[in-house]
């Protein structure tokens, strides 16, 4: 299953790894360990099923010469000598040879110490001690060769040995080697009690040898197997080569089974599957459980394709099976003749252990970026870094680097608890996760999840019922099953999902526009308007509305202040999708974050709107077809183009004046809302960029909706190095833009920059020495006058740093604005000139322009027109409460949607990942995770189970369970409340609605009890609260040892700080959680703006 599988890895103890263990044993080992395989005594080697006749496990120095004495063929091997006999080689570290038994003479000669020449005694006796070895070799060569034991089963024992070819003997010695290794690390993690191992009775055996060589330090040790076993894993860990014969398959059998154990124990035991291969190198594993094949079919809500018809299921079955298909995305869509085509040689091609719809093997997930919690940087792959542990089954993504680890001292806090440093868990950012698999329960054949649309959430147990759509197909063609008609909620549309004002907005403005060019297009091409190709099945949704609070920074707030700069800004935060539906499934093709600042928030925000972040994946269908209206551009752009026009339309209606733009493409590696693009798609440039968006804004101002287009630094004169620039306090202040995080990173240079020219202004006035004026000006060129303001010297800086790249944050105007004071026209007249370049004035401008002299005026000779302006609206507060509200925590920031993408591998670099992580994100959508805290009977003050209580509907916060209401009854009508644990349809409105309110009174019920001194309170539900605070601050196991209670505390904590716009807030780690998220949001930031830099760097 894939829920959570990024964020697992790592995170299981010695169950999991001996678990992992066992099946890498089971694997390499069908038949066991051998049952004739005894403790050896002293001078005495283990044998067994499975192992070569003498008991050796390995081949001294072959592994450490990487393979490479196995590539030349007979050169390197001796023919003739029996598999297991050791052979000497040149290998690792001070590799010496020695005999395959392991018995050696007592008295061996004390090794020199290193560095030091050996004695004629100490030669002596190491030429002794090779010359004995020799002999005992050969004759156990020559006991060997005599050797028959035909039909003994011994697991790869033959009648002769002599009649073993090279090639053979090879084999022979990488198999025994690479065995061992796994045997070992079985011993390692298994902990069976003595005797009751389930893989092997002599398991103890392996364990008191792994015990020895952790602690064995000798060169010449007389323990069996001590200095074999020591030299092959010291080869193994330092092995670099992916293509060693011996570690290469092995550490692929480790790195599965690590994984799918993990999966496995995450995700119930779901039909798991193991083949075994080690000619190839790698262990598969798939899946296994009981099937349920007397179920009638129909039903099972758990893959996507059960809603599909026949048609729909053979046309999503062709398209996955259409070899190399990321590569004619751009060349257009394949005929059906090509799909079926492509579909018959991919079936044929495929393996037995292939996915029967894809027919592909082995397919693995996209690792997620890393960054260090302290330095921002980003964690390559492959590097070592320090995990924060999980917090009750929650996995945690904070990480630091090796240089951030070692400079902590004692302990770290994170989102206001302190963690010690030594519990932080060091690991290898070197995941490399497989696609999950599952199990048809009739014909039980093996597919890949995302293949067949499976969803793994719903799971439960590991005993999900799941039917192949090949089954699927069968049984319709057999009446046996009917088309999915009433969806579950894990199978609801884009469709399905609440309409808002907005939403229904913009998708009425694009259909017409749709409409009005395939017109057009007919026309110019002269056919029937049936055969003109249009965009089909678009879906707008807005899936999350909601208020926000930035705080003002530090250093800016401190300085600007008194000039009327607040500590807060309120503005509401949007977030748009567009889904299309492709091959009869929803595919999210774009996400745009806005922030919305009404008329209520303060100057210099006031009626602003910020465009933050939009993204797009290239699936949009029909692909490659060019607009016959507007400028030239493809239908897909042309689409985008009008949903933000129409979204820009919408908010000049309700009375916004501006919105601001700012141009940033995403850099290598990094996504800013989908995760994980498609390799055909490539990753704008910023001319590109700009381009595009200066495209969509002359078409908007074609249609009226945009008045004008400028950048920033053309509106406050940021080119002007005078009294005409205008004051840092009348620029917008974005949350997350580039001039509200770069201004705090400049206020403190400025300032100091200020502090010197004062003093050296102080010294230059007070010392008697004469200064030549070349030299004073030759002091002052580059510096800041010691008169000068922050106000202007931080626009100064402004100016001089884009003005490269001005045109990247852009501008446009929604009403009318007078040029001189820069304000916006409304319910006035204004003033603007038919001829030159363009002059608008407000009414009190032009008649301050009209009392001036004549050689004083400004706009001297130009002719203007008067015109009235209309009002701009302006929204009652009943208006505003009309709004919707709609809470995502999926949804809630982009860096929240991303994060959730990342750990759970929803991925859409491919039309199939894409069609599955969209068909998950709906579901999120769809099923909203329960409140924290469940209400409580009030009668008998028990918690009330999910579906299982009634609430009063006149009866202000009056809940009761089943049994009381049968028992005692309500004098009101009671209504239903939540949702039964089998109840699988959607969330109706009216549940949503009563989901929200539900929170909303938990929240003010915590606010209450927080506040609340009474023993006694009136609120049956306050002692509660006060109860599980008091717990928290007592509690020795806390919510990381995996305390219930502590986490039930710890979620209405989050819950509550992420509305929370109180300063003084008396909820406990209510300003720490803020402070946390605030943290994490500026170090997104800080990032963006620092490779933003390094850009502007690289275009003066």
């Amino acid at each position: 299953m894939i829920s959570r599988q990024g964020a697992q890895q790592g995170g299981r103890g010695g169950g999991s790894a001996a678990a992992a263990s066992r099946q890498q044993m089971g694997a390499l080992f069908p038949g066991g360990l051998g049952g004739n395989m005894a403790q050896p005594a002293a001078g005495q080697m283990m044998g067994g099923n499975g192992m070569l006749p003498n008991g050796a496990p390995i081949l001294r120095g072959a592994a450490a010469a990487q393979g490479s004495q196995y590539a030349g063929g007979s050169s390197q091997m001796m023919a003739g000598v029996p598999p297991g006999t050791m052979i000497p080689t040149q290998g690792v570290g001070s590799m010496m040879p020695e005999a395959a038994t392991a018995a050696a003479p007592k008295g061996r000669a004390k090794a020199p110490p290193k560095g030091k020449k050996l004695t004629k005694a100490q030669q002596a006796a190491q030429a002794k001690q090779l010359a004995q070895q020799q002999q005992m070799a050969q004759q156990q060569q020559a006991a060997m060769r005599g050797r028959q034991q035909p039909g003994s089963g011994g697991g790869g024992v033959v009648a002769n040995w002599r009649d073993i070819n090279d090639e053979q003997l090879r084999k022979a010695y990488i198999v025994k080697q690479q065995r061992w290794l796994l045997f070992l690390r079985h011993a390692s993690k298994c902990q069976a009690r003595h005797g009751h191992c389930p893989y092997t009775p002599h398991c103890h055996v392996a364990k008191q040898l792994w015990e020895h060589v952790l602690k064995c330090t000798l060169t010449q040790c007389n323990y069996p197997r001590c200095l074999a076993s020591r030299e092959l894993l010291k080869h193994h860990q330092t092995c670099k080569d992916a293509g060693c014969p011996v570690c290469g398959p092995v550490r692929n059998a480790m790195l599965k089974q690590r994984q799918q154990a993990q999966m496995q124990m995450a995700h119930g035991n779901k039909r798991m599957k193991l083949d075994h291969d080690l000619d190839r190198g790698q262990l598969m594993v798939k899946g296994t459980s009981g099937l349920k094949t007397d179920r009638k079919p129909g039903g099972e809500g758990t893959s996507l394709m059960e809603c599909f018809t026949p048609e729909e299921i053979r046309t999503h079955l062709a398209a996955l099976r259409l070899a190399d298909k990321e590569k004619v995305q751009g060349q257009g869509q394949p005929s059906a003749r090509q799909l079926q085509k492509e579909a018959e040689r991919a079936v044929i091609n495929a393996t037995e252990s292939s996915c029967r719809a894809c027919g592909v093997e082995r397919l693995t997930f996209e690792p997620p970026p890393l960054y260090c919690y302290s330095c921002v940087g980003r964690i390559k792959r492959g590097q070592v870094f320090h995990q924060m542990p999980s917090l009750g089954g929650e996995t945690r993504r904070d990480a630091w680097c090796n240089p951030c680890f070692n400079a902590i001292q004692g302990y770290v806090d994170v989102e206001g608890q302190r963690f010690p440093k030594a519990t932080l868990i060091k690991k290898k950012n070197d995941d490399d996760l497989e696609e999950p698999w599952v199990q048809c329960d009739y014909c039980e054949d093996w597919y890949h999840q995302l293949c067949v649309l499976f969803n793994g959430r719903r799971n439960e147990g590991g005993e999900a019922p799941f039917t192949c759509p090949n089954c699927i197909l069968s049984q319709l063609d057999k009446n046996e099953r009917q088309v999915t008609a009433e969806r579950p909620s894990s199978q609801q549309p884009a469709s399905s999902l609440p309409k808002t004002k907005m939403s229904t907005f913009l998708e009425e403005r694009l259909a017409s526009k749709l409409s009005a060019e395939r017109v057009e297009r007919a026309k110019q091409l002269g056919v029937p308007i049936e055969n003109v190709p249009t965009a089909e099945n678009l879906t707008i949704r807005v899936v999350s509305q909601t208020l926000k609070q930035m705080d003002t920074k530090p250093h800016y707030y401190a300085h600007f202040k008194e000039q009327g700069i607040p500590a807060h800004f309120t503005y509401r935060s949007r977030v748009i999708l567009l889904f299309q539906k492709l091959e009869a499934t929803d595919v999210c093709l774009m996400a745009i974050y806005v922030q919305e600042y009404d008329d209520e928030c303060p100057e210099p925000n006031r009626r602003r709107i910020y465009l933050s972040y939009l993204d797009s994946v290239k699936y949009f269908r029909p692909d490659n077809v060019t607009v016959a209206t507007g400028e030239n551009c493809a239908l897909r752009t042309y689409v985008y183009h009008n949903i933000l026009i129409a979204y820009l339309d919408y908010v000049k209606q309700r009375g916004f004046t501006s919105c601001f733009i700012w141009a940033c493409p995403p850099f290598q590696g990094d996504d800013y809302i989908l995760y994980c693009h498609p390799k055909v798609q490539k990753t704008p440039k910023a001319d590109k960029l700009r381009e595009w968006y200066l495209k969509m804004l002359r078409s908007a101002q074609k249609d009226g909706i945009v008045i004008s287009t400028s950048n920033v630094y053309d509106e406050f004169r940021l080119g002007n190095q005078n009294h005409d620039i205008r004051c840092a306090t009348e620029y917008p202040y974005f949350d997350g833009d580039y001039f509200s995080g770069i201004a705090e990173d400049w206020i403190p240079t400025i300032m100091k920059e200020l502090e010197e020219a004062k003093n050296i202004e102080a010294k230059t006035k007070s010392s008697t020495v004469k200064i030549s004026a070349r030299k004073a000006a030759k002091a002052k060129s580059g510096t800041i006058a010691a008169d000068a303001e922050l106000n202007k010297e931080l626009m100064k800086k402004l100016g001089t740093t884009i003005s490269n790249m001005r045109n990247d944050f852009m501008l446009a105007h929604l009403a009318h604005q007078c040029l001189c004071c820069r304000r916006t026209i409304a319910g006035a007249n204004r003033y603007y000139a038919t001829e030159g370049t363009p002059l608008v004035l407000c009414e009190e401008c032009k008649e301050t322009e009209d009392a001036m002299p004549e050689n004083e005026k400004r706009y001297a000779g130009r002719k203007l027109e008067c015109e009235k302006c209309e009002e701009i609206p302006t929204l009652t507060k009943e208006q505003k409460d009309e709004e919707e509200k709609l809470e995502s925590e999926f949804f809630d920031t982009r860096q929240a949607f991303l994060s959730l993408c990342q750990g759970n591998h929803f991925q859409f670099d491919s039309l199939r990942r894409a069609k599955h992580t969209t068909m998950m994100v709906l579901y999120h959508l769809n099923n909203p995770s329960e409140p924290a805290f469940v209400a409580s009977c009030n009668v008998c003050s028990r918690e009330l189970e999910p579906g299982k209580g009634w609430r009063c509907e006149t009866c202000p916060d009056f809940d009761i369970c089943d049994n009381c209401r049968i028992r005692t009854g309500h004098q009101h009508p009671l209504m239903r409340q939540g949702r039964t644990a089998g109840d699988r349809t959607a969330l109706s409105q009216a549940e949503r609605e009563n989901r929200a309110a539900q929170i909303e009174r938990t929240m003010e019920l915590l606010l209450h009890a927080c506040k609340c001194r009474k023993e006694r309170c009136e609120n049956s539900n306050c002692p509660k609260i006060k109860h599980l605070l008091k717990h928290a601050l007592s509690c020795t196991v806390k919510s990381a040892g995996g305390c219930q209670l502590c986490r039930k505390t710890w979620t209405l904590l989050q819950i509550h700080s992420k509305g929370c716009m109180e300063d003084d807030c008396p909820v406990p780690r209510c300003r720490d959680l803020k402070e946390y998220r605030r943290r994490g949001q500026e170090q997104i930031e800080e990032r963006r703006r620092e490779q933003y830099r390094l850009y502007l760097n690289a275009a003066r």
